[in-house]
């Protein structure tokens, strides 16, 4: 069984999506804290704010879930931004797509970035405990 995570963020700007995906990880009981937002750009400026480098001990989250298809600073945008994060910073984070978009151009794009999983909406608890083992066993 995968280890209880200190902070998950939500990145979507469907409210419903949020509100279910909060109330999926609350029963799950996976976080002491999940944060949601619904635009990227207040996330980005949450979590590593304007100079990343400069902060390198802020506590960062231990899973990020973005959405790819937002109004404003879009999911693919979160993520180059994310990219281009020092290492440090990113390997404390794993990044999350969660995405209606099946489309092989959006894959494609996100397959970019060394990492970052791509998961299909909705988020459901088998969904949840595959990534859950998958990158937090034993870490």
């Amino acid at each position: 069984m995968a280890r209880k995570l200190r902070n998950v963020v939500l990145v979507d700007d469907n409210e419903t999506t949020s509100f279910l995906n909060n109330r999926l990880l609350s029963r799950l009981n996976v976080a002491d804290q999940v944060h949601t937002f619904s635009k990227a750009d207040q996330a980005f400026q949450f979590l590593w704010g304007e100079n990343p480098a400069d902060n390198p001990t802020k506590d960062v989250p231990e899973l990020v879930f973005v959405d790819l298809k937002m109004p404003g600073m879009d999911g693919f945008e979160f993520l180059k931004l994310y990219n281009e994060l020092p290492a440090s910073s990113r390997e404390k984070t794993v990044m999350a797509v969660l995405t209606t978009s099946m489309h092989a151009a959006d894959t494609a794009r996100v397959a970019q970035y060394e990492g970052v999983e791509y998961l299909a909406k909705p988020l459901t608890e088998e969904k949840m405990q595959k990534l859950l083992e998958k990158r937090f066993v034993n870490n």
